[in-house]
C-alpha cells in the first residue's frame, strides 16, 4: 500500500508546475509526502479556511456573534462566511438578497478579516497568527494582503491546518461542526471556474462537496467531504468518512487543467488508502 500512496501523489509531478508538493493526512498524522515541503506557496483562496477559523475562534472567545449584522443590509456574518450576503465576486453592486443566492465574494471575506481586527484591537494578520498559525504551529506562513486569499506558506503548514481540520482542538466541538455543515441549505449559486449547481452546498468557510458534479475532488470523495480550492493552483480537502485529507500545492494557476488531474488524483488517493 505504501508504494501505491507514493506512486498516486507522484502523479503531481506531470502537472506542468514549476514546483508542486502534495500530502496525504490521517487522524494519526502524515500518512505520505511528495515534493519539497519547505517551499513556500501562494495558498490564494484556500486562505480563507483560515480566515474563517479565526472569526469562529473570535466569536466563541464572545467578542463577536454570527448572527450581528455584517456587510449589506440584512445581512449577518453567517452570511458573509457562507458566501450567501449577496456581495459580488470581487468590487461591485449587491447582486442578491441575503440568503437567497450563494454568490462567492472575496470582497465579503476581506468584511470579515476587517471585522475582527475592528473586535479585538490588532490587525488581522496578527489576530490570525495569535488565533490560527501559532497554536498549530505554522511557522512559516504568513498573510500578505487580503484576508480572502493572501496566505503563503509550505506543505508542512498546510499538513498541520488538515490534522486540525481532521481532529480539531482550536475550535469547541460544536462550533467546528458548524463549519462543515451546510449553511442556508439549498442555495443556487455558481462555484467560479466549475460550475453551476441548484444546490452550491457551503459551511461557514469551508465548502462541501454534496452533490456537485462535475467537483474538483474525486468521484469517490464521500459528500460530506469539505475544504477549497485556490486559483494558485493549490487545494485542501478533508473527506471525513474516509478519515483522510488530501494537501496539494504548485505554483500553476487554475485553469481546465486542474478540473481533469484533481478529481484523477484524488481519486487515485482514495483508492489507495483503502
Amino acid at each position: 500500500m505504501g508504494a501505491q500512496v507514493e506512486d498516486a501523489l507522484a502523479a503531481i509531478d506531470g502537472w506542468g508546475a514549476a514546483h508542486a508538493a502534495a500530502a496525504i493526512i490521517d487522524r494519526d498524522g502524515l500518512r505520505a509526502a511528495h515534493g519539497d515541503r519547505d517551499q513556500s506557496f501562494r495558498w490564494a483562496s484556500v486562505t480563507k479556511l483560515l480566515t474563517a477559523m479565526t472569526v469562529l475562534d473570535t466569536g466563541a472567545r464572545g467578542d463577536l456573534d454570527q448572527d450581528e449584522a455584517a456587510g449589506p443590509p440584512g445581512s449577518t456574518v453567517r452570511h458573509l462566511l457562507a458566501h450567501a450576503s449577496g456581495l459580488p465576486f470581487e468590487d461591485g453592486p449587491v447582486l442578491a438578497a441575503p440568503g437567497r443566492r450563494r454568490i462567492y465574494s472575496n470582497p465579503g471575506y476581506d468584511l470579515l478579516g476587517a471585522l475582527v481586527a475592528d473586535r479585538v484591537g490588532v490587525p488581522f494578520e496578527l489576530a490570525l497568527r495569535d488565533r490560527v498559525l501559532e497554536p498549530l504551529g505554522m511557522t512559516s506562513t504568513r498573510l500578505v494582503g487580503r484576508p480572502s486569499q493572501g496566505l503563503y506558506g509550505t506543505l508542512a503548514d498546510v499538513i498541520a491546518f488538515a490534522r486540525e481540520c481532521l481532529a480539531p482542538t482550536i475550535l469547541p466541538g460544536r462550533a467546528f461542526g458548524q463549519a462543515v455543515s451546510v449553511a442556508f441549505p439549498g442555495l443556487p449559486g455558481v462555484l467560479p471556474g466549475v460550475g453551476r449547481y441548484d444546490a452550491c452546498d457551503w459551511g461557514l468557510g469551508f465548502e462541501i462537496r454534496g452533490a456537485k458534479a462535475p467537483h474538483w475532488t474525486g468521484t469517490r470523495n464521500s459528500p460530506r467531504t469539505y475544504g477549497h480550492f485556490g486559483g494558485a493552483g493549490t487545494f485542501l480537502w478533508v473527506d471525513p468518512v474516509a478519515g483522510v485529507a488530501l494537501a496539494v500545492l504548485t505554483d500553476r494557476e487554475f485553469g481546465p487543467w486542474a478540473l481533469e488531474a484533481w478529481p484523477a488524483l484524488s481519486d487515485a488517493v482514495l483508492d489507495a488508502v483503502g
